[in-house]
């Protein structure tokens, strides 16, 4: 499976500027009055192309409560993780991790929404985290003929941020495991496990320092990549191969063309929409889970797109791809995997 949506994550230092646009305009320092509901958006969700799927769903949140909706995206995963847990914003696009490390933070917030799979419920409600390397080295992260995490020992490394579910947490625990560490530590720091770490601060930068050449290793998903590029043999699988269109967009217009190999793959459960409840009412809650579940967002493909959708929507239509609302408690398997 193949989606968009976007992956759980929180990175960076906390004084990386967040950059406002809007449905009107707001400051994190305000917070949401009475009248007004901040939204706040991940740095994968903030790139330009997702300008028109944020714009639709702050226009179905406004459309839902009735009250002025203010869009912020962000260039660092730990503002939005911030902005949420404080309350400065009172809804979130978030991933898993993003998610948890906010909960842990505030118990005030909590999911309310996340998108199904094919199937339009929650059994397949999943997307995928990778450890790729270029297609050109792949072979030499074979053992015995299977693919390995065995040789990345002492590479140059590129993740999401060090506190993504997809573009850390689950590849370096898998890492953690495979090695029998004590701690992933060592694996978020250059010149411990691996000679050189880098941040790409999106799933889009981290799979570009691969691409490049900067990077060894990297990790990613799959939902950030499939507007650049097409996935060939089992997308859930250690073999899958991505490789970058023809002609793709910025950040991947100088990668044209590059594959990587999958060396491990592993299923991350979907992100959610959350809330601050403290700073959001009950009601104003139900009317948003109401007006997301409606069959005119479920058709709209400014939510659900095609894969070979020309505008980018939140998510990639495929089957019966909808939302579907949740609580705290779906993600039991992701608060088991954390710790958290």
């Amino acid at each position: 499976m193949t989606i968009w949506k976007k992956t759980v994550m929180a990175a960076g230092l906390l004084g990386v500027a967040v950059s406002l646009s809007a449905c009107g305009s707001s400051s994190l320092a305000s917070g949401g009055g009475s009248d007004t509901l901040n939204v706040v958006f991940l740095p994968s969700d903030s790139a330009k192309e997702e300008t028109a799927a944020r714009k639709a769903l702050t226009t179905e949140i406004h459309k839902a409560t009735g009250k002025k909706v203010n869009v912020q995206t962000t260039t660092d995963y730990n503002v939005a993780i911030q902005s949420i847990a404080s309350g400065k914003a009172q809804i979130a696009l978030m991933g898993p991790d993003g998610y948890i490390q906010a909960h842990k933070q505030s118990k005030n917030v909590q999911p309310i929404l996340t998108y199904s799979g094919q199937s339009g419920t929650l059994k397949d409600a999943y997307y995928h985290s990778y450890i790729m390397v270029p297609k050109s080295q792949a072979a030499k992260y074979k053992v015995n003929g299977k693919y390995s995490l065995k040789n990345i020992k002492g590479k140059k490394m590129s993740f999401v941020s060090n506190t993504s579910t997809s573009g850390f947490s689950i590849p370096a625990g898998a890492i953690k495991k495979a090695f029998n560490l004590k701690s992933t530590d060592d694996l978020a720091q250059s010149g411990k496990f691996f000679s050189k770490v880098m941040y790409g601060q999106s799933h889009q930068g981290s799979a570009v320092n691969l691409l490049k050449g900067d990077a060894d290793v990297a990790a990613f998903d799959d939902m950030d990549l499939t507007q650049y590029g097409k996935f060939q043999n089992d997308s859930t699988k250690a073999g899958a191969i991505f490789k970058i269109n023809s002609n793709a967009p910025a950040p991947f217009n100088s990668v044209r063309g590059k594959e990587s190999v999958a060396i491990a793959a592993y299923a991350v459960q979907d992100e959610p929409l959350v809330v601050n409840k403290s700073k959001i009412s009950h009601k104003d809650t139900q009317k948003i889970v109401k007006e997301l579940t409606s069959k005119s967002v479920t058709n709209n493909q400014l939510f659900f797109a095609p894969e070979n959708a020309k505008t980018r929507g939140l998510f990639t239509k495929v089957g019966d791809t909808k939302f579907i609302a949740i609580s705290d408690k779906w993600y039991k398997p992701t608060h088991d995997i954390l710790g958290e």
